[in-house]
């Protein structure tokens, strides 16, 4: 059944600026966004003023874990129980004004799965983009729910799995990880051939590729063999940044992932060898956001929600974060609406006749205030509206 949505008094604002406008939604699509616009209405907004952006786009989660302490913990939880863990952080994260996310590994099909449900209005949430399973090394970061892959030949036939699945990003394991006992952090898994297979086989679906990063090796062997984004770039360097900037490749910093851990390292049973190695990064960390924005590499916002005390109802949090490692509150909206809506591949990110009615109501201008984002009044997700209040 066709449905108008009409959000009439606000202040447009999105990464080209802010402007007195009515946005105009047929059907999910934002069709005007024009002054004073007299259009009959299914249901109306009045903004009142209120700042009309649009909503944010997650470029890295796990829908299937719950901000626990210890998310190697869940490997004897059914796929049920994980799915109903992933329909509850679906609704939380739409009400804190997160209308897509892209999920980064998760087992059975959970992710794909979700997508669907919520493209079918089984499920309430935001747009899913999934990978479907990692592909890694055996016995490599997140093998637990990822693919196990050996040798170019593995990484493709992995690959094509993912592709089958209806994976809309390939993900794979560049180096170790923070949360996986006995993985050194910044050490390369796969190597740059199986790297570059992974790519080439992607690339012949027109689908991207993700890759984990945290070691400076890693990570150039990634950008190399053409991945599209590097997740974490813990331990990224001077030269790392600047090859990725040169090659277009983005970076998703995931801050929240770390500062989860580090805020409770001393008051949570978070594993021993988890809290060493974030407090090893920690320093790092700040130096590769120093790198990065010398050398001008293109930044998508992203959390890795689900991972220790990194909730859904929380990513917002991250644009707060970008601004105090160095990102104007500006660039940190930008980052996490038109940027992250490119390297997703969603129609999302502007306040644009042609693109989704994905928008949040907001009481004061994010492009000077991060902090603005813990008071979200109103949610439209594919033009339809949710009182984030309740």
């Amino acid at each position: 059944m066709s449905h108008t949505l009409v959000v009439r008094d606000g202040t447009v604002v999105d990464h080209r600026g802010a402007r007195e406008a009515d946005v105009v939604a047929r059907d999910g699509e934002i069709t005007r966004v024009e002054p004073a616009t007299e259009v009959a209405a299914d249901t109306t907004i009045h903004a009142d003023g209120a700042y009309v952006a649009p909503g944010l786009v997650d470029a890295h989660v796990h829908l299937m874990m719950d901000a626990g302490p210890d998310p190697a913990s869940d490997t004897d939880r059914s796929t049920a129980s994980l799915t109903f863990r992933a329909a509850s952080n679906l609704r939380d994260a739409l009400a804190a004004g997160v209308t897509t996310v892209r999920d980064l590994g998760a087992p059975d099909g959970i992710a794909l799965e979700a997508a669907a449900a919520v493209d079918e209005r089984v499920l309430p949430g935001p747009r899913v983009v999934a990978c479907g399973r990692n592909v890694v090394m055996t016995g490599g970061h997140g093998h637990w729910f990822g693919r196990e892959a050996d040798g170019p030949d593995e990484i493709r036939k992995a690959v094509r799995e993912q592709l089958k699945a209806g994976a809309g990003v390939v993900k794979c394991m560049a180096t170790g990880g923070v949360l996986t006992p006995g993985a050194n952090t910044g050490a390369p898994e796969l190597a740059p051939d199986e790297l570059e297979t992974l790519v080439e086989t992607a690339r012949a679906k027109d689908v991207p590729t993700a890759a984990h990063a945290h070691g400076t090796a890693g990570i150039r062997n990634a950008v190399e063999a053409g991945i599209d984004s590097i997740e974490h770039g813990t331990f990224m360097d001077a030269r790392a940044a600047e090859e990725m900037a040169e090659a277009g490749t983005y970076w998703v910093p995931t801050a929240s992932a770390l500062v989860g851990i580090i805020q409770h390292a001393d008051d949570a049973p978070i594993p021993d060898y988890a809290v060493e190695k974030a407090r090893e990064a920690e320093a790092a960390f700040e130096e590769a956001f120093e790198h990065a924005l010398a050398a001008d590499v293109t930044i998508a916002m992203g959390t890795d929600a689900g991972t220790p005390f990194n909730t859904f109802a929380d990513i917002p949090d991250e644009l707060a974060l970008m601004v105090e490692y160095g990102m104007s509150p500006e660039a940190a909206f930008e980052a996490a609406t038109r940027t992250a809506a490119d390297l997703v591949g969603v129609d999302a990110g502007q306040v644009e006749p042609g693109l989704r009615a994905d928008l949040v109501l907001l009481p004061d201008d994010p492009r000077t205030s991060a902090e603005v984002w813990s008071s979200v009044e109103t949610v439209v997700a594919r033009g339809r509206q949710l009182d984030a209040r309740t």
